[in-house]
């Protein structure tokens, strides 16, 4: 008897410490980092389609995103998809698309960092080719580093900060690529 009162006991111990876990699991995924899936082209050749991504939560929290940061946010046009892009204006910057570059506040962004030169980067509905805007007040400006290949903010406009996730920590498939996301440092 003392036995199988034994092994329920141990049954249930166990039990509880799957339950405990999976709590801490659950509040994890919630409020501190969450997986994220690459789905599509928009980011090649820094990201793959398929490729999974840790994105840290927290830090957009703490701190505003700077210029560079990869970050993850809900699609302006429907909230159930996810978009990972890279942070290119900030709020109250000018943002200006000429020959194929940007530039911040009349300066040219040196993208060498992550872009191939050959790269076009064209206009869009919400940028055109030769136009300025100015990035308002809590919104970002975002693109996709595979420019031919991506609805960014060339096409809908800058991001409000309230619709973004986190920031893309570390790569962790395929193993291969597993590593920390490296920050850009711009010249402007």
């Amino acid at each position: 008897m003392d036995k199988i009162k034994g092994a329920i006991d141990s049954f249930f111990n166990f039990v509880q410490g799957i339950v405990v876990f999976m709590a801490m699991l659950v509040m994890v995924y919630l409020f501190l980092f969450s997986p994220q899936e690459i789905n599509g082209h928009s980011m090649d050749p820094t990201f793959a389609d398929k490729e999974l991504l840790i994105t840290n939560k927290v830090t957009l929290k703490l701190q505003l995103p700077k210029r560079g940061d990869v970050v993850i946010f809900k699609s302006p046009m429907n909230k159930e998809i996810d978009y990972i892009k890279r942070v290119i204006g900030l709020p109250g910057e000018t943002v200006k698309l000429e020959n194929n570059k940007f530039y911040i506040n009349g300066q040219l962004l040196d993208e060498s960092a992550y872009l191939n030169p050959n790269v076009v980067t064209s206009g869009g509905a919400f940028l055109k080719e030769g136009a300025e805007v100015t990035v308002p007040e809590g919104t970002y400006f975002v693109c996709g580093d595979n420019r031919p290949h991506s609805s960014d903010s060339r096409e809908f406009g800058p991001i409000a900060l309230e619709d973004f996730i986190g920031k893309a920590l570390f790569r962790y498939w395929p193993p291969d690529k597993f590593w920390v996301i490296p920050s850009v440092n711009y010249s402007l």
